[in-house]
Parts: C-alpha cells; sequence; structure tokens
C-alpha cells in the first residue's frame, strides 16, 4: 500500500515553538488579578498536629487567604479514599502520615510573600513512632498509618493462578529463584507540577471553576477535582497548556490542585501554585519502591515451565497509582515469554513514606529486570545461548497467553534477530585496561492500543472542514510532549487525501473537546488514531457525496487526491475540495461537513481472578547492551544500546525513534544512577546536583531498528510505542554486567558502589 503522508519523515509540529522558546508553559501562564499560592509541609513523617497559629502569616502585608484542613470543607481523594488535600485536621485524626503532607497553604500577592507566609506559621506537633519500610510495619504492635483500618496492609489484592504451578516446578529440570530490589526514582520533568485555579462569581454557591492544569487524564481530573471541592463535575473546566515533561505524572489528582482551588475560592481571584524544583523532588510522585521474589522453571531444552513471582510494595503513606502496578506486573509474568503455569501474589503496605505514582512502563520495568535475570540464568544453567533460549520461549503471533492476552501482531522473534545482528558487529577498539567487556540482551511485552482499567478505553474526535479547507480534529486526546497532535493530524490528512498543513489538532480544553480516558498505556495513537481515522472516513463520505451534487456526478465515481476531488479516470475533471464545500452553505438546504466519532476497541476489563484481553494489540521489543565494568572501582560505562520494536506500522519513523531514544535514556538513568534516596521518611537528595540523571556526555551509541508488522487493528496498520523504549533496558545492563564480570546484580541502580561490593563478594578463582 503507497500513502502520501503515512510513513512520511514529518517534523513535530511544536518542535519549533519550543526549541525557539516561543511555547507558553503554565509556569508561563499570567491571568488578571493572579494571587500566588504556597503550601506548608509538615516537619515529621509521622505526627499528631496539637495546634496551627496562622496569626502572624494572616498579617504580613500582601497575603490575602492562609487555610488548613479546618477552615475548609474537604472530601477524600485516592483510590482508598484515604486522602485529604490539607492535613492534621480533625476529619482525618489531626495526623500527619509522610513528609510530603500539606498543613496549610497561603495565597498572597507575590511568589516571596507567600513562601514568607508559610514560614511564619507555627505548628506544634506530637511525634509519633514511624515505620519506614514493609517489614517493620506489619510487625505485631507496629505504629498504624491509618488508625481506623486497624492494620498497615492495604487493601488492594492482586492475586493470580494458572496451570499447575507446583507440578511444574517439581518436574522441572532446572529452577533458578532470586530477590530483586528496585528503589524509588522520580519523573525528574523539566516542568514542576503547578496548577491555576479560578472561579466565576467566587462568593456564589453556583460558581464555575476553571484549572489550567498539566494532567494527562482531563475528564477524570475533572470529575475528581470535583468531587474532593464537593460540586458537580459540569462546574469544573480543564484548560490543558503545553507540558513540559509528565511521564505518567499526571495521571492521578494531587493535593497541589486542590489547594489550588481552595484558595482561589477563600481568595476571590484566580491563584497559581507552582513548586520550586526542591520540593517537585519532595512532593511529586514516583516509581514505586519494591521487592520481587522470584522463581522459574525450566525443561531441560530450555522452555519455559512455570513463574512464581510474590511482590511486596512500600506503598507510602497514601494509596495512589503506584500500588495498582500489580496489573502492570502480573501482565509481564505472564505474558513476557511463553510460560504454561504462572502464580503470582502481592503484598502492598502502607509506611510512613512518601506515596508513589505512575511513571512511564508502569510497572514492567520491575518484572522485567527479574524475569530476563532469570532467563540468563537458566541459559548459563543450561548451557544455552541467551538469545536461543528466548527464541524457543518466543511469543507469537495467534497465540493466547495464561491471563487470556489475545496476540495479534507479534515480532518478537525479529526483534531478537534484529538485535543478535546488530551486537554481532565489530568493535572499534579493545576494552581498556582493567575494564571487563560484556554483552546483555532483553525483550519487552507491553501493552499497544491501551488498557481496559476502566469501563471505557475509548476517545471521541470531531472533525469539520470549513470554507477555506482546514480540516480541523478536535480530539479527545492530550498531547504531552508525545507527539499525539503531529501523527492524529497525519492520519486525517491521509484519510481525506488533503495537504498535511491543512489539518489543525484542538485538544486543550474540556469545554470543547469530547470525552477521552486520558494519556496512558501508550494508547494515544492507537485509541485516538482510529477515532480520528473514522471521523475522516466518514467525512470524506460527505464531501464526495456533496461534491457529486455540485458536480453532477455520481458519489461512486468521484475520489479525493492532492486535494482535489475529481472523476475517476478523468482527472481534468476535477474540483478544489475547498469549493465544494463552500458550495454546500450556497445550495438548497446548505450543509456544513462535520462528523463525529467514537473509538472504543473490543476489549476486557479483567475479571475477578485478574484475566481478560484488555488491550486490542500488544508491543513487543528486545534490547542489546555493550558494557565496560571497572573493577577497580565498579563503575559501569555503556557503550551501545540496539533497540528493535515491533511498532506495527510506523506512521512517522523519527517520532517513533525519538521516543525509543527518550525511553533508553530513562532506562540508562533507572539502570545506572537514579534513586531518589530516602531516610526515615526524608528525601535526602531533592536537587539536580545529587539526583543523578545520566547527561548527554555519557550518552552511548544507540541503533534503533523498527519491526514493522502491520496490526489490522491499528489506524493504517500502528501500534502503540510510548513507554516500549524504557521498559527493557535496566535488565539488559544487568545482564551486560553479568557477563562481563560474573557477578548479578540485583538491585538498582547498578552504582559503582553496589557493583563494587558485589565483584569484592565474589569467590576467589
Amino acid at each position: 500500500m503507497s500513502f502520501s503522508v503515512i510513513g512520511k519523515d514529518t517534523p513535530k509540529r511544536d518542535g519549533a515553538e519550543k526549541v525557539t522558546g516561543h511555547t507558553q508553559f503554565l509556569h508561563d501562564v499570567t491571568l488578571p488579578r493572579m494571587a500566588h499560592g504556597a503550601i506548608l509541609r509538615t516537619q515529621y513523617p509521622h505526627a499528631r498536629v496539637r495546634r496551627i497559629d496562622t496569626s502572624a502569616a494572616e498579617a504580613l502585608p500582601g497575603v490575602l487567604a492562609v487555610i488548613t484542613a479546618d477552615r475548609v470543607e474537604q472530601h477524600p481523594v485516592g483510590f482508598a479514599k484515604d486522602h485529604l488535600a490539607l492535613k492534621g485536621g480533625t476529619a482525618d485524626g489531626g495526623k500527619v502520615r509522610c513528609i510530603r503532607d500539606e498543613i496549610a497553604a497561603v495565597a498572597a500577592l507575590t511568589e516571596e510573600i507567600a513562601q514568607e507566609a508559610t514560614r511564619l506559621i507555627r505548628v506544634d506537633y506530637e511525634e509519633l513512632p514511624a515505620v519506614f519500610d514493609p517489614d517493620s510495619a506489619l510487625r505485631p504492635g507496629a505504629p498504624l498509618i491509618h488508625d481506623e483500618l486497624g492494620s498497615n496492609l492495604v487493601n488492594l489484592k492482586y492475586q493470580f493462578a494458572h496451570g499447575d504451578v507446583e507440578s511444574a516446578f517439581a518436574q522441572a529440570h532446572v529452577v533458578v529463584e532470586g530477590s530483586y530490589r528496585l528503589n524509588y526514582v522520580t519523573t525528574a520533568c523539566l516542568g514542576t507540577m503547578v496548577a491555576i485555579a479560578s472561579w466565576s462569581a467566587p462568593g456564589s454557591p453556583d460558581a464555575s471553576l476553571t484549572m489550567w492544569s498539566t494532567t494527562q487524564v482531563p475528564f477524570l481530573y475533572q470529575r475528581d477535582l470535583a468531587e474532593a471541592l464537593g460540586i458537580t463535575g459540569d462546574r469544573v473546566r480543564v484548560i490543558q497548556p503545553p507540558v513540559g515533561g509528565n511521564f505518567g505524572r499526571g495521571l492521578d489528582l494531587y493535593p497541589i490542585d486542590i489547594i489550588a482551588a481552595l484558595l482561589a475560592r477563600r481568595a476571590g481571584r484566580p491563584v497559581k501554585i507552582a513548586f520550586e524544583r526542591i520540593e517537585e523532588f519532595i512532593a511529586s510522585p514516583t516509581r514505586e519502591p519494591c521487592v520481587i521474589h522470584l522463581r522459574t522453571a525450566a525443561d531441560r531444552d530450555g522452555r519455559l515451565l512455570a513463574r512464581d513471582a510474590r511482590v511486596v510494595i512500600d506503598n507510602g503513606a497514601y494509596v495512589s497509582w503506584g500500588s495498582t502496578t500489580p496489573y502492570v506486573m502480573l501482565a509481564t509474568t505472564a505474558g513476557l515469554y511463553r510460560v504454561p503455569a504462572v502464580r503470582f501474589d502481592t503484598t502492598i503496605v502502607y509506611t510512613n513514606n512518601p506515596y508513589s505514582g505512575s511513571m512511564r512502563g508502569y510497572g514492567n520495568l520491575e518484572s522485567t529486570f527479574a524475569i530476563e535475570a532469570q532467563m540468563d540464568d537458566l541459559a548459563e544453567r543450561l548451557g544455552l545461548d541467551k538469545l536461543e533460549i528466548r527464541r524457543r520461549n518466543a511469543t507469537r503471533s495467534g497465540e493466547v497467553n495464561p491471563q487470556g492476552s489475545v496476540i495479534t501482531s507479534c515480532g518478537m522473534t525479529e526483534c531478537l534477530d534484529t538485535v543478535e545482528r546488530e551486537m554481532r558487529k565489530p568493535v572499534a577498539r579493545p576494552p581498556r585496561t582493567g575494564w571487563k567487556r560484556g554483552v546483555g540482551f532483553a525483550a519487552m511485552f507491553h501493552v499497544a492500543g491501551g488498557a481496559r482499567v476502566y469501563r471505557s478505553d475509548g476517545c471521541g474526535a470531531i472533525l469539520k472542514l470549513d470554507d477555506f479547507g482546514k480540516a480541523s480534529l478536535i480530539t479527545g486526546a492530550s498531547e504531552i510532549g508525545q507527539g499525539s497532535e503531529t501523527v492524529l493530524a497525519m492520519i486525517v490528512a491521509e484519510e481525506l487525501g488533503v495537504p498535511l498543513q491543512r489539518v489543525e489538532v484542538i485538544n486543550s480544553d474540556t469545554a470543547v473537546k469530547p470525552w477521552d480516558v486520558g494519556v496512558h498505556a501508550s494508547r494515544t495513537t492507537f485509541i485516538a488514531g482510529n477515532a480520528a481515522l473514522i471521523a475522516a472516513r466518514e467525512l470524506k463520505e460527505k464531501l464526495l457525496g456533496l461534491a457529486a451534487s455540485v458536480m453532477d456526478e455520481r458519489q461512486e465515481d468521484l475520489e479525493l487526491v492532492d486535494g482535489r476531488v475529481r472523476v475517476k479516470g478523468h482527472p481534468e475533471r476535477s474540483m478544489e475540495y475547498e469549493r465544494v464545500v463552500r458550495a454546500g452553505h450556497f445550495r438548497s438546504g446548505g450543509r456544513t461537513l462535520v462528523t463525529e466519532a467514537f473509538y472504543d476497541p473490543p476489549t476486557e476489563m479483567l475479571s475477578k481472578d485478574l484475566r481478560g484481553n484488555v488491550s486490542p494489540a500488544y508491543g513487543f521489543a528486545a534490547q542489546g547492551v555493550l558494557v565496560e565494568v571497572s573493577e577497580a572501582t565498579g563503575q559501569v560505562q555503556v557503550l551501545k544500546v540496539a533497540s528493535a520494536h515491533d511498532v506495527g506500522r510506523a506512521l512517522n519513523p523519527p517520532a517513533a525513534e525519538g521516543q525509543i531514544h527518550g525511553g533508553i535514556h530513562m532506562g540508562l538513568g533507572y539502570a545506572l544512577s537514579e534513586e531518589l534516596l530516602i531516610q526515615e521518611g526524608r528525601v535526602v537528595n531533592p536537587q539536580f546536583m545529587e539526583y543523578a540523571l545520566i547527561p548527554p556526555s555519557d550518552m552511548p551509541e544507540i541503533v534503533v531498528e523498527l519491526i514493522e508488522t502491520v496490526d489490522e487493528a491499528g489506524p493504517f496498520g500502528a501500534k502503540g510505542l510510548g513507554e516500549a523504549g524504557v521498559i527493557p533496558v535496566a535488565a539488559a545492563v544487568a545482564n551486560a554486567v553479568k557477563d562481563a564480570v560474573g557477578v548479578r546484580l540485583t538491585e538498582l541502580p547498578m552504582t559503582p558502589e553496589r557493583v563494587f561490593r558485589a565483584l569484592s563478594s565474589r569467590p576467589a578463582p
């Protein structure tokens, strides 16, 4: 099939504005009479608030409002309804439970005055015993995070069993097992968290709220924010300016949003709250810390027989998206390679640590790290090539895995073959003296068309043609930097047969755009793309129907090519499509050309026993990594990453490569350097000088190959890709380190200190 737009190298629509500094991010937005907000957080990870004195703050010139938990009406938020925006009031027992907890908030004429006012607030605490790890939190007599629950166990169950696991382990030729520790990391977005709230007629009981937000889920955010404020959702409007990074951070409703709205209502004017960098490190959501205990069984030929996984998650003080990551951990355990028997169980525990949220890859990196370590260990025990054992167990098209995922297009074997060829190429220079070189591999399995977490996984699209030939796509999908505006415009242009520059995408206002569940689960290209494609297909038919009347031809004889409606086989009999649109206004019963579509894939929510085909398509990838390891210092240097991805069809190849490059950078940080250090509940490295991102100068050679399997359900055959690049990186690096120096690292990040200690513990030769 030939295309005029699809598959062509197309620059991102917002690229020029961003690189020239013209993009107006939410931090840049200013409203008339806008005040600035600041939040006072607790001094202790676990304490009872005895008294709050705000008198000095209220007396400070320029202060417009001061609020505390007992001065405003609040409603609990979160999955477990265990979370209030302001803590320390009577509604939550007067307690604070982690160092993020918000005690009071101030609105003032300037940011400086607001910050000074928070420093003037005096809080008397009774410090309480605290627990900072799941083991301590589950011991008899441990301090309770939420007294009313009577336990520190989170009431979320992720238990799954398929096949005869015990029999499989009993009959196995080889069994490997291990425990793998994954620590806190943060999103490190360039744009910190920020919210602006403005009420219409703030003193009126019918006042409506407009929020400027960096949320990824505007319609869910609209509903949850309304519930938190005790109003109806129709009184909340959400506007999404360009986002300076999210990576999953924008999937939940957070106290900053609610507090901005409460302050704006109290102050009677718009209020903006923007985190400074240190506050961002302390108060923004993180990737969840967990320990994975995994056993894997195989026969003498290396074919997998069973996996048994137990996961312990440090939930922190409140339930947010981090505690739901076992959904994906399980999917990886049951779906990465063919494995006939699977058992999976989780223990999720409240502690006085910060609570975690959603982050790119959403539990998959963690499971992949453990699973791929054991694939290498199995190969070593069986004397098999490390890629051969993966090929023998590779997923194939047409299979249904133990959880019920139906595999449509699948390029897993092709991905493995591609990275093997790339990693066999000769290296330009030999290893340095004192450094050992190694190669590691890992594969990936992930949803590639959304995931039915909610009853609907759909997205709406409205498409209209105007008098001047502009096609305006009003999509429910949010642009958060991933390039969705560009690819959706490409889909519309291709289907309509109009120039790409004549397509506009509108997507930033809930008062205008149709409903969408949000940006997550690598779903936007697939779900929003299909909605846009359906709308474009219907609009094309309407345009050709109108053209048949205007041109006095049969509709079936007409086609739309290169912006002209023409008679098939007679290109000289044609008309510019915008003239057709205008002509429709001047005919009897004049009409406009507008269509509406909604695409919700034919997928299933997980059943109570965690079975169901949650996605209409699944993505596969493989990565190969070349490293050098210093035996003297434990330093690991990654020299090369080869990354092959089954993308269905690459609609915009450079954008797809860009997503993978960005994911590899994030994955290398997770593997080697990034760790948000939490000591007794406190963040001890809350700035970039101490939180070790991988600098551009340390990035390795990256080779990306796009494997096109053309999924029949995807728009023009495409599948989602947004998270795939980050998922296998840490696993491949760990396997490469093991190949280089013979030690298995089971905790991330693999810092020089951890590698050195592992090297020191090697048995003498």
